[in-house]
């Protein structure tokens, strides 16, 4: 028989490496899921609205009798999926409450030999985790990376990332870039729900390292909002400076926002012309001019020099105000440099490892 676990147990770190299997509809899934959570359906999207339907109108156990014939035809299927995700023999598997889709499932599962680990309370259970975690005073210590647009902290971050360090990258968690030029050349954006569960699963595992590293956001970033208690952790800790010469700055952002898709230019001339009552109807009609002359350079300079740089005042050397303060012209020498700093660090446990 399957066993019940309780999501802290699942998400442990000696149960974290069972894979863990979302049983809901694929649009239950796409709108929010645990991080790193496979999806094997039971039901479709359709089948699972034909289903609620007959539970409203006709009971449960109408309800069950539809579910058994539209899934019974592919259960097959169903478990030979589930074992090729189960390659060691054991699994973990939720619905949206811990309800008839798990049961079901797990003994199925069972009989087939698999060994099987019910989340009790389902995704109602982790979404109620997520938020009892992120509603209160977070249990490491912030490493705040500030600087002018250009400077390089994403690709600080990354970097950092890569060499080991515990890292809250809210950008890329995001999708967005920050700005009214957040969106361009990405992908659409998690929901809310979504969002905050991968927050929470990058601040969970970076707990045994004492800290976390940031980069400086607002509340909002697009459609999504930064949590409260993320934004007062930010507030409390290290203050890091970042800084860079002008002209390494317009490389970075023609790098990142004037190369890729095609569909860049007019994205890029939208995006300045909802800048229109900060810098003028006619300085927008100039820059896109210079965007058609192909003088993309010119247009970044002219951004930060009179949009960005004035509206975030950040130094563009060092600063006494900061706890350190860093020139981001190689990254890789950069991070050194944070990395040498944060091992002083009375907080920072390095347990983390290079990949």
């Amino acid at each position: 028989m399957y066993k019940d676990r309780d999501i802290k147990e699942v998400l442990s770190a000696s149960k974290s490496q069972i894979p863990v299997v979302d049983l809901r509809s694929p649009g239950e899934f796409l709108e929010a899921t645990i991080p790193g959570s496979y999806n094997v359906p039971l039901l479709d999207n359709v089948e699972r609205s034909l289903v609620g339907k007959a539970h409203k109108l006709e009971g449960p156990d109408k309800a069950r009798e539809l579910a058994m014939e539209i899934v019974a035809p592919r259960l097959p299927r169903f478990v030979y999926a589930i074992k090729k995700i189960a390659s060691q023999g054991e699994v973990n598997v939720f619905c949206w409450r811990g309800g008839d889709r798990s049961h079901f499932a797990g003994c199925i599962l069972d009989a087939m030999g698999i060994k099987v680990n019910r989340i009790k309370g389902g995704f109602k259970a982790y979404r109620h985790y997520v938020i009892e975690y992120l509603g209160r005073e977070l249990p490491h210590r912030a490493i705040v990376i500030h600087g002018l647009t250009g400077v390089g902290k994403t690709d600080l971050l990354l970097e950092l990332e890569r060499n080991g360090r515990p890292v809250l990258d809210l950008e890329g968690l995001a999708l967005h870039r920050g700005s009214v030029f957040g969106k361009i050349d990405q992908p659409p954006s998690p929901g809310q729900k979504m969002f905050e569960a991968l927050i929470h699963d990058n601040l969970r595992r970076a707990e045994n390292s004492g800290v976390f590293l940031v980069e400086c956001e607002s509340k909002r970033l697009g459609n999504l909002f930064v949590p409260d208690t993320v934004l007062d952790s930010m507030r409390r800790g290290y203050r890091v400076l970042a800084y860079a010469p002008l002209e390494i700055r317009v490389q970075r952002i023609k790098r990142d926002y004037f190369t890729g898709t095609e569909g860049n230019p007019q994205a890029l001339r939208e995006a300045i012309k909802r800048l229109a009552k900060y810098i003028g109807n006619s300085k927008v009609e100039e820059l896109n001019k210079w965007l058609d002359r192909g003088e993309v350079e010119l247009v970044i300079k002219f951004l930060l020099e009179y949009y960005y740089d004035p509206l975030y005042k950040y130094p563009c050397v060092p600063d006494n105000n900061y706890d350190l303060s860093l020139q981001i012209k190689d990254t890789a020498q950069a991070t050194e440099v944070i990395s040498k700093w944060m091992d002083q660090l009375p907080e920072y446990k390095c347990v983390f490892e290079k990949e």
